[in-house]
């Protein structure tokens, strides 16, 4: 009887053991499949990483190619401005030659010769190569002798009552004015009409 009574402990036992063994095994073969899982999302997660790492340094190497572009574009252009800034009147320095050594000619011929005709030849010559250089660069003279007065290009210096012109007419120019491709340089300085009192 005491058989009996200790062979159900001993199944009872045996059978407790054989359920935990079966529960082990489950755990243990559902923590190998999480662990493969596991194990798969990992080597995905570092093959995601190894790619955003590859296009950081393409976007990294990009961005430092662009700087380097932007830096020599910002020598480039300061190079460019600076030489265009030492080197804007050269074309007009140029054409200004020819009148200089039209202007030194015509001085030394004034020491030597006494013939007021070739001088007057001389400077003629000098005024016309100046006005043809200036023309070729966009500058105009202001000579508005007998026209309206305008404000925006004339500079009055003083009103002569006058009974022979239109009140505001231009009757003497004390000095020429001049625009600049349109833009006024400098007023022409003048004497106006005014209605005879």
């Amino acid at each position: 009887m005491g058989e009996q009574q200790g062979q159900p402990t001993q199944d009872k036992n045996t059978g407790g053991v054989a359920a935990d063994e079966a529960t082990f095994e489950d755990g243990a073969a559902e923590m190998e499949a999480d662990s493969g899982v596991a194990e798969r999302e990992a080597g995905d997660l570092a093959k995601l990483l190894d790619e955003a790492r590859q296009k950081a340094d393409q976007h990294y190497d990009q961005l430092m190619r662009a700087h380097a572009e932007l830096e020599n574009l910002k020598r480039r252009h300061s190079r460019d401005l600076e030489n265009a800034h030492k080197f804007a009147l050269d074309r007009f320095v140029a054409e200004l030659l020819g009148v200089w050594d039209s202007l030194e000619l015509g001085h030394s011929a004034a020491q030597d010769a006494a013939d007021i005709d070739k001088l007057r030849e001389g400077t003629e010559l000098t005024l016309k190569m100046l006005g043809d250089a200036m023309a070729k660069f966009g500058v105009e003279q202001i000579d508005p002798i007998q026209q309206p007065f305008n404000p925006e290009f004339h500079q009055a210096m003083s009103m002569q009552p006058r009974a022979d012109v239109p009140p505001n007419t231009v009757v003497a120019v004390v000095q020429k004015g001049y625009t600049l491709n349109g833009r006024l340089v400098r007023p022409a300085m003048v004497m106006v009409s005014q209605a005879a009192g």
